[in-house]
């Protein structure tokens, strides 16, 4: 795959470094196994030589002898393997969707620049700060950029060099193009040989049940997988008063004037069901949903989410 090098300034109004700095405080940790042998931050699945002792094992017929431990012989009069854990890099593709309903931006979103962000603004900057934390952990990182087809696919790599073509690419991306989220999902489950991470950033307009099904396909492969859901507060709210023409972002010619107030309640409740059935879908297969409202500043967003999973790791290690 070829990549055309971006414009000096196409990808710097990506990176704010108030929120670079406050990100870059924490680590984003692989909870699960991943694979690899470079060493790192993660625990591999594999044994073998690395600083790092695991734990010993009776000695077996076929054993290398090299890895007996004489010590222990010493004391006990009996074989056992030294076994160690591997340490390796993280792969990481975050997968951002592109879809027209993405372009919306609610006059309650975080600004920026004097102008609140819409759903692929902030979900852009989402993925340019995890991409630039994780090349910045000496971790691999790719990108898939969708609506209803894969636009843009760059397979997870570390080098610097790559993550500048791909804030490019992030730089000049536009929302368009209708949803087709789980066919979209199981494609890049197929394309992604290697565990590893998975993030997914995107609103999830598509029927739950497809949805969890096309998640659970990254599962099956042994990746962990983050989906943050992007929503703009007046999509949680719908706190119109008036008569209001409302129009699909994805197929113009849908449009329909209607009284929301008539409508609020069971919008709301719509809402929270079809969060908590992801939700709850999420949780059975050990997948982190996180909720995202764009009212809340993307790198607090961040903050909040990275610091929390710190803090779980940090029980799991005691």
């Amino acid at each position: 795959m070829s990549l055309d090098p971006p414009r000096s300034d196409s990808f710097s109004s990506l990176l704010d470094p108030q929120a670079l700095a406050r990100i870059h405080r924490l680590e984003l940790l692989a909870r699960g196994v991943v694979e690899g042998f470079v060493s790192g931050r993660h625990r591999s699945p594999y044994k073998g030589f690395s600083v790092e002792f695991a734990e010993h094992r009776e000695y077996s017929p076929g054993d290398d002898l090299r890895d007996l431990d004489w010590r222990v012989f010493g004391k006990t009069d009996r074989y056992y393997i030294k076994q160690y854990m591997e340490e390796t890099n993280l792969r990481c593709t975050i997968l951002l969707d592109a879809s027209g309903s993405m372009a919306y931006a609610g006059k309650a979103a975080a600004p920026r620049d004097g102008k609140p962000l819409g759903k692929f603004e902030y979900a852009r900057f989402m993925a340019a700060c995890l991409a630039h934390l994780l090349i910045g952990q000496q971790d691999g990182v790719g990108l898939v950029r969708f609506d209803s087809q894969v636009r843009r696919y760059f397979p997870a790599r570390g080098q610097p060099g790559y993550l500048r073509a791909m804030l490019g690419d992030l730089a000049q991306a536009e929302p368009g193009g209708e949803t087709a989220l789980a066919p979209v999902l199981h494609e890049v489950a197929e394309r992604i040989r290697r565990r590893g991470l998975v993030i997914l950033i995107s609103d999830l307009f598509d029927e739950p049940e497809a949805i969890l099904n096309a998640l659970q396909h990254f599962r099956f492969r042994k990746h962990e997988v983050i989906v943050f859901h992007v929503m703009a507060d007046e999509e949680r709210e719908f706190p119109f008063e008036h008569w209001t023409e409302f129009r699909d972002l994805e197929d113009p010619q849908v449009r329909l004037e209607l009284d929301p107030r008539s409508l609020r309640a069971a919008y709301r409740d719509e809402v929270t069901r079809f969060e908590e059935e992801l939700r709850k879908g999420c949780g059975r297969m050990k997948i982190d949903f996180v909720p995202v409202n764009t009212r809340v500043p993307f790198d607090e967003t961040l903050v909040r989410f990275l610091s929390g999973r710190r803090r779980v790791a940090g029980k799991g290690a005691r």
